[in-house]
């Protein structure tokens, strides 16, 4: 083994004098920045014939979870990353990220846990949770925070990785290890707003349009998962669940084994109406004005106020009348939406469909609703997305059966959709969704007058909804 990391310390020399190379010719020869995609064909090849060994060295550890992970992942070369590696989930795929610059002066095992690294971020769902996150917090302590949560299960790592003596040194704090990200953020942040103005880590970002990066910079870390693919909590959870089953073939570590217990808990009890808090919390309008932020870009000047994003969600519910949906069920569900919605002051549209859209009106409460016609035809999903999409809403709840076309003719355009499936249904006809799946469960029969009651008397019942788990 030790033969074999001087082999690869040697050959990883090489390409970085290689890499340094080109850098030199390139800027010398020209004027424009070096790209990625200026790098000669023979460095990319021998890079990834580098990282291939990297990656069997993986598969041939004790703890393989990681080879096996990492083995399906797609891998590309980013030289404005700051930092040697990054993920993001790109066409339907993890991909993970290198920056050569930065990766080929490693060692050998930092090399192993920089990938290690990346594969903890996504195995502790810190993709779904920064979204949670980044509207209540700077992208400095998010990114340190996620750092300092996965590298307390790292070693050796580079000289420069955000660890949490290092965090604890340079903010005067007192973080302790295994604590969570959202602790971590929110003491780092406080630290972050005393912090004089001569801080050599700020939150401006003053690299934006750099091409090349060749230092770790912990603004910079995770910068590639904006560019993320568009994809609901619920199905980027069941990606990482296949990932990780795939991954599963030896004996995991406690931190390893109960975070891929979180992902298929969180997969599969959390109740619809979660994800349509979510759903809502997600759409931004604006920003307003508040005195709990400092102003980003005069953080001296406390008589400025700062800004957070304001919500506001843009709701359609389509109901589908020519379903099995139960009047008592669907109005106790609308109980639920009414609850949510309320505090993002917001008007619903409802849109009555069978295979055409019947009756199109907006509500404000429950008592606004209609009676429902009986439906005139079968169940087809288009009409509703063209209209949504003729229409720019923000989220789209669509109750149904689930017995309709099995592909959709229009592709949904820039919102996103919760399908609720009741009465006699099971599952959704469509190959793809475009969204979050659920399952609305029935009323009892002999309690749905008593559950009426307590929906029109302004109460909510979630006895008969799916199971609560709290281990999130």
């Amino acid at each position: 083994m030790i033969v074999l990391d001087k082999q690869l310390r040697t050959e990883a020399i090489l390409l970085d004098q290689k890499l340094n190379q080109w850098a030199d010719n390139e800027m010398r020869l020209s004027d424009k920045a070096c790209r990625a995609k200026d790098l000669p064909a023979d460095f990319v090849r021998e890079f990834f014939e580098f990282v291939s060994k990297i990656s069997l060295k993986l598969l041939d550890d004790k703890d393989n979870f990681y080879g096996y992970f990492f083995f399906q992942m797609g891998k590309e070369i980013r030289l404005n990353i700051g930092s040697a590696t990054a993920t993001n989930f790109k066409g339907a795929k993890y991909v993970m990220y290198f920056n050569p610059f930065i990766f080929l002066p490693l060692t050998i095992d930092q090399m192993g846990n920089c990938i290690r690294h990346e594969i903890l971020h996504i195995v502790f769902q810190h993709l779904q949770r920064a979204k949670d996150l980044q509207d209540h917090y700077s992208k400095l302590a998010l990114n340190l925070a996620m750092d300092i949560v996965v590298n307390t299960y790292l070693r050796p790592l580079p000289d420069d990785a955000a660890t949490l003596d290092w965090v604890n040194l340079q903010y005067h704090l007192y973080l302790t290890p295994f604590g969570t990200l959202e602790d971590y953020v929110q003491e780092i942040q406080e630290a972050i707003d005393k912090r004089e103005k001569t801080t050599t880590i700020t939150d401006e970002d003053n690299t934006a349009d750099t091409d090349i990066l060749t230092k770790f910079d912990p603004l910079r870390t995770h910068d590639v998962w904006n560019e993320s693919d568009t994809i609901d909590a619920q199905l980027l959870g069941r990606f990482t669940e296949k990932y990780v089953d795939s991954a599963s073939r030896g004996k995991l570590s406690d931190h390893i084994a109960n975070a891929i217990a979180q992902i298929k808990d969180s997969n599969h009890t959390l109740p619809w109406h979660f994800y349509l808090k979510k759903l809502a919390g997600t759409v931004a309008s604006g920003n307003k004005k508040t005195t709990a932020r400092r102003n980003r870009r005069q953080p001296e000047r406390l008589d400025l106020r700062g800004q957070l994003r304001n919500y506001k969600a843009k709701i359609y519910i389509a109901l589908d009348i020519s379903g099995s949906i139960s009047d008592d069920e669907f109005k106790q569900a609308m109980e639920e939406v009414f609850q949510i919605v309320r505090e993002y002051k917001t008007e619903i549209t409802i849109i009555q469909c069978d295979d055409h859209i019947r009756k199109v009106y907006t509500v404000r409460t429950i008592k606004d609703l209609q009676a429902r016609p009986a439906g005139r035809g079968g169940t087809c999903y288009a009409p509703v997305i063209e209209y949504a999409n003729k229409h720019k809403i923000d989220l789209l709840l669509y109750f149904t059966d689930g017995k309709g076309e099995d592909k959709l003719r229009t592709i949904p355009s820039g919102y996103k959709i919760l399908w609720l499936i009741g009465g006699n249904g099971d599952e959704l006809s469509l190959d793809n969704p475009y969204g979050i799946v659920k399952r609305l469960h029935p009323l009892e029969e002999e309690n749905s007058a008593a559950e009426f009651f307590f929906v029109e008397k302004g109460g909510y019942s979630m006895n008969n909804q799916e199971g609560i788990s709290l281990n999130f």
